[in-house]
């Protein structure tokens, strides 16, 4: 069986999270910012994440210096604003053949006028964020998990470039960008399953990884079995770091789910939020999350969201009050459903926050 869980709305969630120093349940999306220069992405400057401690990331031979304790602020000029956009109908399934005049889109409740659309196939960087923890031993899931990836490459654009990033104790960059999914499947082969789950240090590995991309339509899948219990940086730190970066993050969630209430009060706090954790830094950037309880149905949903990545909808538009005051500015996407269709589901980002002056 496989769930979706964008929404949970689990107040008990909630309160342990709080003991816990995590954030809100409920937390706003980042929208796409590109530069003045037409639509190209500006590139992310040094984000302001601060580490408790500061993390020995060595991908492979490389080592990433420039994810430093203290870093400058993300900066860019916000002209053209580019939302992607995925409509879904009841079972879930793609909803293709829309055009510009279904959507509306609001700035702080300001109607905008729509300047670019588009439901083509464009190029796209990919990371893969890949569990070899311990756990993914069992039950032939790391094999499946496996073969999860490749099926999701293949739905790839053959322009598409794509890299894939390690974690057990640590996250390692175990495929740079390639547009082969065969060296990616040959790289594979050699991660076994070992060691403790640094999930959130993943993620902040794979999505600094994302700002050397080609192509401004960037994403990261997240495979894992479990919630995090062996990262440097938290929840609060990472949910800053995704608020402020142009990525769309999908997860995959392998795991006995459960409620509060009904999971094994013996249970690792981080295991019995994992579900919780990877709904929540999912939404932040327009993705979902799946729970899939059946190992065996990860190469079947991998392959779905492959596709889903292919047909979305980008529009785009330029704020008519521009400002530069460095606020959340909340956008708000609306369709009108045409005569003959069922009520349709929309999935995008929520807002962004504008540069300072």
């Amino acid at each position: 069986m496989t769930r979706k869980v964008c929404r949970w709305g689990l107040s008990a969630y909630a309160q342990i999270r709080a003991l816990r120093g995590g954030v809100p349940a409920t937390i706003a999306f980042l929208l796409l910012i590109v530069s003045t220069l037409g639509l190209a992405q500006a590139d992310l400057e040094e984000v302001h994440v601060t580490p408790g401690v500061a993390i020995p990331i060595q991908p492979g031979k490389e080592t990433y210096a420039s994810l430093k304790a203290h870093t400058k602020p993300f900066t860019a000029k916000v002209d053209l604003v580019l939302v992607p956009v995925t409509i879904t109908d009841p079972k879930g399934s793609q909803v293709l053949g829309l055009t510009k005049e279904s959507f509306q889109v609001y700035e702080n409740k300001e109607l905008q006028t729509i300047l670019y659309f588009s439901s083509e196939d464009a190029p796209i960087s990919l990371g893969v964020i890949f569990d070899t923890s311990g756990s993914m031993g069992s039950g032939h899931k790391i094999d499946l998990a496996r073969k999860a990836i490749v099926e999701f490459l293949k739905t790839s654009n053959p322009q598409d470039e794509a890299f894939v990033v390690t974690f057990a104790d640590k996250p390692h960059l175990s495929t740079d960008f390639t547009s082969s999914v065969e060296d990616i499947q040959s790289k594979l082969v050699y991660a076994l399953p070992n060691g403790h789950t640094a999930l959130l240090d993943a993620i902040y590995l794979g999505v600094n990884k994302l700002r050397s991309a080609r192509y401004q339509r960037r994403a990261l899948l997240i495979i894992s079995d479990g919630g995090d219990n062996n990262s440097r940086y938290n929840l609060r730190q990472i949910t800053s770091l995704v608020e402020e970066a142009d990525v769309q993050i999908y997860a995959i969630g392998v795991y006995n789910h459960c409620f509060p209430t009904d999971c094994d009060p013996y249970a690792p706090l981080e295991e019995r939020l994992g579900p919780q954790m990877l709904s929540d830094i999912t939404q932040l950037t327009g993705g979902c999350a799946f729970v899939v309880d059946r190992p065996s149905d990860l190469a079947d949903i991998a392959s779905k969201l492959g596709v889903q990545l292919r047909n979305q909808y980008v529009v785009g538009y330029r704020p008519k009050a521009l400002g530069r005051d460095g606020k959340w500015h909340k956008i708000e996407v609306k369709l009108t459903v045409p005569k003959g269709l069922p009520r349709l589901h929309l999935y995008a980002k929520k807002g962004y926050y504008a540069p300072p002056e």
